[in-house]
This record gives structure tokens, C-alpha cells and sequence, in this order.
């Protein structure tokens, strides 16, 4: 079985991790497939050999690839979504971040989780993602997106005005610093922080959440998936900015955005005893008081 590995950091303290990651994958007879710049730095770090098979595009996944292994924390997991795209190859996602909503197994529990793995104890669970669509095509074939797409201020401290449009139909003008729309993965990201809803896995929605709002009843908004949102910016300036999970570009003024549900859905590795709400719970340190 040929496994991709994906990861940013080869660090004194996670090196260890690596080498335990490595001989398990010897043991198992599963060949390992680095992300060319984390080869590099293996070979450096740790003495890995450079005869070793590598991939630094998307395309390689489209064959030969059974799994792929993201190591780092949520980050690290949105960007190996970058190369997995379309292909329907499983991620799993070793933490060796911080809070790791996607990436969900302890570095401590590398060799537990890809035993699960080897005997086929886990499940596939389908995360969606959102395709957006702009006059200029500024994304290109990278304009998908695993948590959120925003649309915010650049230059200058005034707000702005974004006037969004549900299925053609006028839903609000938003005088805010910005606006998010999430994915049910990117509810726990940017879209908690500025005080939208935890929305579990698997639910068709998208979350409209407005950043710094100047009216308090605006309030975030739950849609369906299926209906394409538009959005237009209006504002002070000449330009604005437009990130897709942190790949930002300018946008102009009144330049339309239009946003979609992605034809397809990325499948993470999920172990029974690892659920999405024991890690909200634990994460959020849900049921610390004393009181529980």
C-alpha cells in the first residue's frame, strides 16, 4: 500500500514521532510517499533515505495513492487537502499541532491509530467543501476551500458593506469588517471566533457569519448547501481581501463572488472511540466545572 505523508515542521520534538511513524510503516510493508519539501528536511533531520518515492502535486494523487497521512495540527490538514481534492483518498491527521479538530489522533497514539488502520477499524467520515467562483478567476484551480471562505477590509479602519444574495434572492447588506462563509468543518475555526455555531460533521449547511458586525442583530445565519450565495463588496477603498482557508488575493470593489457547494467531499479517517463530540467536549474544555 503506497501512503502519502504530508507535514510543514521536522523539530527536535516531534522528530522522535516521525521515527516511530516510519518503523511502523516498515513493519506493515506500507511504502511511504513524502511531500517532496518534508523529504527534504527528513533526509536532514532524521537520515531518511532520498531514494524514497515523493509527490508535490494533486495529480499524483489521482493514482497509486491508498491513503495519506497529514502530520501537524489543523493547518497542516487543510493544506494536504490541497493535493488530496477529488481523488477519494482517505486522510488521516496525526496532531502534533495544538487544538486539532481535524487532525484528531495524539502524537502519543501513532502506533494505536495505524493499527486500527492496518486491520480496517476505522470509518470514512465525508467532509464537505465549499468552490468559489470570481470575475477574475483569482484562485484559479486552487479556489476551493475545507473550512471558509471571508471577505474582508485591507486598507483602511472603515467597514465595509457586503450584500449577499441566497438561490438569486437579495438576503442582506452586511455593514461589518467582514463576512464568513463556513463549511460545517470551518464552523469550529474563524467562524467560532467571531461567535457563529459548532456545527457537527455531515450536516448539509453552510454558515454565514458576519466579522465585527456595526448592527447587533445581525446575526449569524445557517443555509442549506445547496443553494449558491453571492457576494458583493462595497465599501471605501479600491480593493479588498478574499482568503480561501488562508490563500488570500485583492479583490475590487463590486466584484462578484459567488459561492458553491464542491462536487465532491474529502474522507477522513474516523475511529469509533474518536468522535467528532468527544473532541469538541475536550477541546473546549466542556463539563470542567466543578459542578459536573
Amino acid at each position: 500500500m503506497n501512503v502519502a505523508v504530508f507535514g510543514k515542521k521536522v523539530t527536535k520534538q516531534n522528530a522522535p514521532y516521525y521515527l516511530e511513524f516510519l518503523k511502523k510503516l516498515k513493519e506493515f510493508g506500507w511504502n511511504p510517499v513524502f511531500h517532496s519539501e518534508l523529504k527534504e528536511k527528513l533526509v536532514k533531520k532524521i537520515g531518511i533515505s532520498e531514494q524514497c518515492d515523493e509527490f508535490s502535486s494533486h495529480h499524483d494523487f489521482q493514482t497509486g495513492i491508498d491513503l495519506s497521512f497529514s502530520m501537524g495540527g489543523d493547518g497542516t490538514f487543510i493544506q494536504n487537502v490541497k493535493f488530496v481534492r477529488d481523488s477519494n483518498v482517505p486522510v488521516l491527521g496525526i496532531n502534533m499541532g495544538r487544538l486539532g479538530f481535524l487532525s484528531t489522533v495524539p502524537k502519543d497514539a501513532i502506533e494505536k491509530a495505524m493499527n486500527l488502520v492496518q486491520q480496517k477499524k476505522y470509518e470514512h467520515q465525508k467532509r464537505s467543501l465549499i468552490r468559489v467562483e470570481t470575475d477574475r478567476n483569482l484562485f484559479g484551480e486552487d479556489n476551493f476551500a475545507l473550512n471558509e471562505v471571508t471577505l474582508q477590509k485591507k486598507d483602511n479602519a472603515s467597514m465595509i458593506k457586503v450584500h449577499a444574495s441566497l438561490a438569486g434572492k437579495y438576503l442582506n447588506s452586511y455593514w461589518a469588517d467582514g463576512i464568513i462563509l463556513s463549511t460545517p468543518s470551518g464552523s469550529t475555526a474563524y467562524n467560532l471566533s467571531c461567535g457563529g455555531p459548532i456545527v457537527t460533521p455531515g450536516c448539509q449547511v453552510h454558515i454565514i457569519t458576519p466579522i465585527a458586525p456595526h448592527n447587533l442583530n445581525m446575526r449569524p445565519m445557517v443555509i442549506p448547501d445547496h443553494m449558491p450565495i453571492k457576494l458583493t463588496i462595497e465599501g471605501r477603498s479600491r480593493s479588498y481581501l478574499i482568503s480561501l482557508d488562508g490563500l488570500s488575493h485583492s479583490i475590487k470593489q463590486n466584484e462578484d463572488v459567488t459561492i458553491h457547494k464542491a462536487d465532491y467531499m474529502i474522507n477522513v479517517i474516523k475511529f469509533e472511540e474518536n468522535n467528532f463530540l468527544d473532541t469538541i467536549r475536550n477541546k473546549m474544555f466542556w463539563g470542567t466545572d466543578q459542578r459536573n
